[in-house]
């Protein structure tokens, strides 16, 4: 992710922009509506392109978009971020539809959502600490060529007046806030393409193609399947995916925003809110969502938006739109759109992680799980499968870095009746299965004294290494004595030992 951005939209001391700031600022509120306009028509071709994927009607998914955005506006604990019926979920609720039919996404949401509440209320979403920085670049990088990928379609094969189309919204978009900045590009950009494709008579794919845009609102969901054993079991696997999948792609997408406009944000309320806002939209509108990142990049970084004002405007016209002006909004060329969601492609990469001077510096294994991470997320289209790809390995990397920090030193006493041994480093299930080969168990004195004052016990698998090192010399005759413990470790193997077979 690009790191220049500019800071005045921000509050005093770095905090977030209140609405009472916004509302108070004509200046302010210009910019956070206009923002949450382009962000409106960014969301809906690619919510309609969800929609396919997870087998729903695209107005089932658009209902659930405006639902969603409203909801994480008000009780969502990153504000600017945008929310809505994601492809992430997508891909966990299609398989379920294809095999079981849409009557089942309306249980398995409002199941996912009550996790995902769950997880917020129990502070768990404090785990996103341990997902590693060479993780979070893998996951930006992947996240910038899957949206970029997403456009070649819609430009790749057509007409040249399309790829002139094209070209005239990246130079829109690039060039104009050089000279305005009052009105987002974007949405100039958008005006313009339509304009020159109605005024030339033109026909160009448009969001109409992209789905049918019947105006009105739906009624509430209707429970169409029994609750019992059975569709809980067909349920429950994707409403597990849906809470996790969703909410790793949200934390994600927070920390990323937290990290663009140097503001906080509540982790917690983003996951509870998330879990309201989806059982919400599971009852008015019938499927799923969680942050959308390119959407977020949009509004963000091209409308500069930085308080809950420009995603309760992007709400808004996003109702306005499908409710009241879906011949209008059916007309938007989807190459202007495609343009715009190139430039957020390319301002979502990292590019300072592919310098070859980055690269040379880093260490190999930093280096190996961002490309694993970014490989796994673009070969199965899949976030989330990406960053625990990049987490495991990240992990097993560093235990197996650490696993080789122990030291022990060896020193015999004068009278050679003893010998200490002083152990130095972490003790856990990795390192403590070397400890064994550190020790002349045939060789030392009948009397040997462990010191530990430099290590630390962590896992019941390094009790059970002290127990065997110890019962090791007992064949031998020799008694073992571990002194130096702090309490904490002291306690631990007290209540752990001698409960292992060796």
């Amino acid at each position: 992710m690009n790191n220049t951005h500019d800071p005045s939209p921000v509050g005093e001391s770095g905090e977030p922009l209140r609405v009472l700031q916004v509302l108070q600022s004509p200046r302010l509120m210009t910019r956070e509506c206009l923002a949450g306009v382009v962000t409106a028509l960014a969301l809906i071709p690619e919510v309609i392109s969800f929609s396919v994927i997870a087998g729903v009607d695209p107005k089932v998914s658009l209902i659930a978009s405006i639902v969603l955005c409203l909801t994480l506006s008000i009780l969502g604990g990153r504000p600017a971020m945008v929310s809505a019926a994601a492809g992430s979920v997508a891909l966990v609720i299609g398989p379920m539809v294809h095999a079981h039919g849409v009557e089942y996404i309306f249980p398995a949401v409002v199941l996912g959502g009550t996790v995902q509440i769950l997880f917020g209320l129990t502070g768990l979403s404090r785990m996103m600490r341990y997902i590693p920085r060479s993780v979070m670049i893998g996951f930006v990088n992947a996240l910038g060529i899957l949206i970029f990928f997403a456009q070649v379609p819609h430009v790749w094969g057509q007409s040249s007046f399309v790829w002139v189309m094209f070209v005239l919204t990246l130079l829109i978009v690039l060039l104009l806030p050089r000279v305005l900045k009052v009105v987002p590009s974007p949405l100039i950009a958008i005006a313009v393409v339509t304009g020159v494709a109605l005024l030339m008579g033109y026909r160009l794919p448009n969001v109409g193609d992209e789905g049918p845009m019947s105006a009105g609102l739906p009624g509430l969901t209707q429970l169409l399947v029994p609750l019992n054993a059975q569709t809980l079991h067909i349920v429950w696997p994707t409403a597990l995916s849906i809470a996790f999948v969703g909410l790793m792609e949200s934390l994600l997408t927070a920390k990323l925003v937290d990290d663009i406009t140097d503001t906080p944000s509540s982790k917690r309320r983003e996951s509870w809110g998330l879990g309201v806002g989806n059982i919400l939209a599971g009852f008015y509108g019938g499927t799923a969502g969680c942050a959308m990142i390119g959407q977020t990049i949009v509004n963000v970084e091209l409308g500069r938006a930085r308080s809950r004002v420009s995603t309760v405007a992007a709400a808004a016209v996003l109702l306005l739109l499908v409710t009241g002006s879906s011949k209008l909004l059916a007309q938007i060329p989807m190459v202007v759109l495609a343009g715009i969601m190139v430039v957020v492609a390319l301002k979502t990469v990292n590019w300072h992680s592919l310098q070859p001077a980055t690269l040379k510096r880093m260490p190999w294994s930093e280096t190996l799980v961002m490309v694993l991470t970014v490989v796994v997320t673009v070969w199965t289209s899949n976030l989330a499968l990406g960053v625990l790809a990049g987490v495991i390995v990240a992990m097993i990397l560093f235990a197996r870095r650490i696993a080789h920090v122990i030291h022990t030193e060896r020193e015999l006493s004068d009278d050679g009746e003893s010998v200490r041994y002083t152990v130095r480093g972490p003790l856990f299930f990795a390192s403590s299965n070397d400890l064994f080969e550190h020790f002349e168990y045939g060789h030392d004195p009948k009397r040997v004294i462990i010191d530990l004052t430099h290590a630390q016990i962590w896992d019941a698998s390094t009790v059970a290494a002290l127990d065997g090192i110890e019962y090791r010399y007992q064949r031998h005759h020799a008694k073992v004595i571990f002194e130096g413990l702090d309490v904490r470790s002291s306690d631990f193997h007290r209540r752990l030992t001698g409960n292992f077979d060796q």
